[in-house]
């Protein structure tokens, strides 16, 4: 196989309450990419959109991804890549995570399959410390995964699925911008214990929740209080969307990744559309242009569409 045609899907990590450990894929919105064989180390990349992102390898997540790979290879290969985004970077739904997670998993189709998911994560991961200055796998992972995935620990890596109920998600992305780099340094140093405790609480009972696709769980537990408070200041209208968004009944929700999208779960298409429609008056009222999305969690991560 020398070219092969992948779509990757849009993710939201942290779930409220799982800030770096938590994510889950979405069906849409979704990259798609386009990678090729060569039988030279080099890494030649096209973006086929308006985003302007960088084309030089060592400057672009999927170009240090496949950078990454070659040099496991021992310069042996090389690939040509293009990238058609339709996941806005700098819009809380995993951009980077999508150039980088399909970047591996095309590369690997294209070897063969010689990777494990585990190896693949690993490489994706460069990626993501290039756009945010950390190694973290809450968005990778259920980008090449799919589904809902726990990131219990990246030294040594050990990912844990979860079961994904039948949910679907209503997403809200207001057009503005905030970097993962900026969005992490205004969080706080230290934290009370007595916060701690509380989103421990939340996060088992998230996860417990998932398992037993206990709705009313689910509901109760997407809370955080501790990051949220600090980085919802960064996004206009979130406390008005986030409250109306629960009386139209939604079971709950919050930032998606550092922002500025924000996402909310619902237990039917008909709740969901009626979500959609309080997040769209509420940025209307703001007057901020606004994307919206009412899709499902998607189950199968990075899809082969070709090749």
């Amino acid at each position: 196989m020398q070219k092969i045609k992948i779509k990757s899907p849009a993710t939201v990590a942290n779930l409220v309450c799982g800030f770096d450990i938590l994510g889950m894929a979405l069906n849409e919105p979704y990259d798609i990419m386009q990678v090729q064989l060569l039988n030279e180390p080099n890494v030649i990349i096209r973006n086929n959109d308006y985003f302007g992102l960088p084309e030089e390898a060592e400057k672009n997540v999927a170009g240090v991804v496949l950078l990454s790979i070659i040099e496991r290879m021992k310069n042996e290969i090389g690939f040509e890549v293009e990238i058609t985004k339709q996941i806005k970077p700098g819009s809380g739904l995993g951009s980077s995570a999508a150039s980088a997670a399909g970047a591996a998993i095309a590369a690997n189709h294209l070897l063969d399959n010689i990777f494990s998911n585990e190896e693949m994560i690993q490489f994706a991961m460069n990626g993501e410390k290039l756009a945010s200055g950390v190694k973290h796998a809450d968005n990778i992972s259920p980008c090449i995964s799919g589904g809902i995935t726990l990131i219990r620990s990246i030294h040594p890596l050990d990912i844990i699925s979860i079961p994904a109920p039948d949910l679907y998600v209503t997403v809200v992305h207001p057009q503005i911008e905030v970097k993962t780099s900026d969005a992490r340094q205004i969080l706080k140093k230290q934290i009370l214990f007595k916060d701690a405790i509380r989103q421990w609480g939340n996060i088992a009972g998230l996860i417990t929740g998932l398992i037993k696709n206990d709705h009313d769980l689910i509901g109760r537990s997407l809370e955080d209080v501790i990051i949220e408070p600090v980085r919802s200041i960064l996004i206009p209208g979130f406390d008005e969307v986030k409250k109306k968004c629960k009386e139209a009944g939604a079971l709950g929700g919050g930032i998606s990744g550092s922002g500025p999208s924000v996402f909310m779960l619902s237990k039917d298409e008909s709740t969901a559309k009626a979500v959609e429609q309080v997040m769209k008056e509420v940025y209307n009222k703001i007057g901020i242009d606004y994307n919206t999305y009412v899709t499902r969690i998607n189950k199968r991560g990075v899809e082969v569409v070709s090749g």
